[in-house]
């Protein structure tokens, strides 16, 4: 990836994609970047990525092609229809979706068999960590392609890490956010408890923080204002990750942990918790602001 620019191929414009196509714009690169939203390509564009109007176009001299798409179904029907047939074999692929790990598997092996090097490579930090090109990248990929990869993503990323083999980047993250999700509920059934006894929140949080009950969903992301600098609930819960996106990665894993066989109790419960705020019109806001439906303080969550 030395000389001319690397000319990277970028699809999928969104809360998350937008800023890592920036990012690979700032770090010198040539980026033509295709999202279905014309917004989308237009705050692109301001990014300095150079539009495109179809995806084929954006991967025809593509040196790396990265993709950041709703869902399986999405990422499947992309792939197949339209990234495969007209990108250049040389052509380094890279999905930064987060998915199913039998879609993640399907398409490695379509793109292994067209002659192309795949990597699924999800992320997390959310769209603050997106914008500041400071993402944890868990990289799918066979071994061999991995330095190319870490090379690819690395104006986007504080950490990539190879988990395994194809696949094994989105196992990675189902059971990472999995973890995040059953987390932050427990953080905030905390403040609830300490509101509820008496015990002033900003108190709970330099107590507990210093404490055994430290973790990041505390201590970098807390949900209660004024805690954490760096938290949405300062923005009154916008930005950072979606309600609705993190019940999608729990549903992921609940389809997972019920593939495998593996008992995930807490995983199960922190589902039907999101659902539930979900269905109560939070969707739209930052998975931490369940911490206003735990309160019983709905109504303060604007919007919802």
């Amino acid at each position: 990836m030395s000389g001319s620019p690397l000319r990277v191929a970028f699809i999928g414009l969104g809360n998350m994609g937008g800023g890592m196509a920036a990012n690979q714009a700032k770090a010198g690169r040539t980026v033509s970047a295709f999202d279905l939203s014309a917004a989308a390509r237009d705050r692109a564009a301001a990014g300095g990525c150079k539009p495109a109007s179809t995806v084929a176009e954006a991967v025809a001299e593509a040196d790396v092609v990265i993709t950041m798409l709703p869902a399986g179904p999405h990422v499947r029907s992309v792939y197949a229809e339209q990234i495969l047939p007209n990108a250049p074999k040389s052509a380094l692929l890279v999905d930064c979706s987060t998915i199913d790990v039998e879609s993640a598997r399907a398409v490695a092996a379509q793109a292994t068999q067209a002659g192309f090097r795949f990597a699924d490579a999800p992320v997390s930090g959310g769209s603050t960590a997106a914008d500041a090109g400071t993402l944890a990248f868990m990289v799918g990929c066979l071994e061999p392609d991995f330095a190319e990869v870490e090379a690819a993503v690395q104006p986007m990323a504080r950490a990539v890490i190879r988990a395994g083999d194809h696949g094994a980047g989105q196992a990675a993250k189902i059971c990472n956010n999995m973890l995040l999700g059953i987390s932050m509920i427990g953080v905030c059934e905390a403040y609830a408890l300490a509101e509820r006894l008496g015990l002033d929140p900003q108190k709970f949080f330099d107590i507990a923080s210093q404490s055994s009950g430290q973790c990041w969903s505390l201590t970098t992301y807390s949900p209660w204002p004024g805690a954490v600098p760096t938290s949405p609930a300062n923005r009154n819960y916008e930005g950072g990750f979606a309600t609705a996106m993190m019940l999608k990665d729990l549903k992921l894993a609940q389809e997972a942990a019920a593939a495998a066989g593996a008992a995930t109790p807490l995983g199960a419960q922190a589902e039907g918790l999101y659902a539930l705020f979900d269905r109560l019109g939070g969707g739209g806001k930052d998975f931490s602001a369940i911490l206003q439906m735990l309160r019983g303080r709905l109504g303060e969550v604007p919007g919802a």
